[in-house]
Formats: structure tokens, C-alpha cells, sequence
């Protein structure tokens, strides 16, 4: 597994189903993310356990992250096909409903191993060839910002990644960096000597 932070996020064109649930041949990364923000997020497989808790958690987040000027692409190693059955079935029967953001199809592998995350033979708990439970937050240079992978028993918490968005674009807006713990509304950290003893004064308490 490679780390992609602070590199440019590995560009692809491949099959999907958008979120309008139309079928194409020729998504392209680059063109749905340009200027904007992206979070791309793998998964292991459609009609699997702990996946479709993750895209129906994404799919209720989307607005948020689209109030944030930004883009989410979920992706597995099945075909957009299959894709399209899962988002087909009804949440009731295992599936994953209407979500409303692309899901883009890795059957070559070529997307997961161009960002590391491909499962191995090793003591994870993943079959291998399968993407791993991997999420990336790009920010509007193309550059991956943020980079997470869970063992595929442990499914992800998709308020962290709204709020890796928000930190992201508060660093960027005010130029204060984000202690532990932080949230939208809360107190930066100028990073400085002077800086870091005046938040801690205020806040060690409370972290």
C-alpha cells in the first residue's frame, strides 16, 4: 500500500453509473473533479455486508459535501452492471437504492492498484484482489489531502469525512491549522509557538 498525501490523486477513465443512474463507457475523473473538491472512496464489492451500510451512510452526506463544492466517487472491482443491479435493489432486499453519485467500475484493477489498494496475501482480512476499504480527499488542485484505510470487518465513519473536508477548507480560508478534535464553528490554531500555547491555554482541557 502506497501513501498518496500531498501527490497528485491518480486520474482514470472507466465505465460507471452515475448518479442519475445512467450507464457510460467513458467516466472520467479528471472532467467531474476539475476545480472542485473530491472524495473518492473504495469499497470491496456490490452484494457484500459492511459495503452497502458505507454507500447508503455516503449517499446521506452527499448534500453536505455538495454544499462544500464537492464531488463523490464510490469504486469496487465489480462492472458497472453490477453497479447498476445493486443500486437497482432496494434497500430492504441488501441493495443500495437510487444513490444519487457515481460508481465507477475497476474491473481491470487498474484504479486500485494506481492508488495502492489493492488487497495482498498477508494477515488482513481481505480476499485478495479486492479493493481495500480506502477513502481520499482531493482538494481542487488534484491533490490528495487526506487518505484513510480501514481492515474490511471495519466500516467507516462518513461524518469524518465531511469533516476532513471542512477542516481542509478552513486551513485554506484562514490559514490556521486544525487541532485534534476540531469541528466546523471551533477555534484554528495559528502554528506558531506563540500560537500553539495560546489554544492550548484555552483548550487543553477540553481535547
Amino acid at each position: 500500500m502506497s501513501v498518496l498525501v500531498g501527490r497528485k490523486a491518480p486520474d482514470f477513465t472507466t465505465q460507471a453509473v452515475l448518479g442519475n443512474g445512467e450507464i457510460v463507457g467513458d467516466f472520467h475523473l479528471g472532467s467531474l473533479i476539475k476545480g472542485k473538491y473530491a472524495v473518492v472512496f473504495f469499497y470491496p464489492l456490490d452484494f457484500t455486508f459492511v459495503c452497502p451500510s458505507e454507500l447508503i451512510a455516503m449517499d446521506h452526506r452527499v448534500a453536505e459535501l455538495k454544499a462544500l463544492n464537492t464531488e463523490v466517487v464510490g469504486i469496487s472491482i465489480d462492472s458497472h452492471f453490477t453497479h447498476n443491479a445493486w443500486r437497482n435493489t432496494h434497500i430492504n432486499d441488501g441493495g443500495i437504492g437510487q444513490v444519487s453519485y457515481t460508481l465507477a467500475a475497476d474491473m481491470s484493477h487498474s484504479i486500485a492498484k494506481a492508488y495502492g489498494i489493492e488487497a495482498e496475501e498477508g494477515e488482513s482480512y481481505y480476499p485478495p484482489g479486492v479493493a481495500m476499504r480506502a477513502t481520499f480527499v482531493i482538494d481542487q488542485k488534484g491533490v490528495v489531502r487526506h487518505q484513510v484505510v480501514n481492515d474490511e470487518p471495519i466500516g467507516r465513519n462518513m461524518d469524518e469525512v465531511v469533516r476532513v473536508v471542512e477542516a481542509l477548507q478552513f486551513f485554506e480560508e484562514n490559514g490556521q491549522v486544525c487541532p485534534a478534535g476540531w469541528n466546523k464553528g471551533d477555534k484554528g490554531m495559528v502554528n506558531t509557538p506563540t500560537g500553539v500555547a495560546a489554544y492550548l491555554a484555552e483548550n487543553a482541557d477540553k481535547l
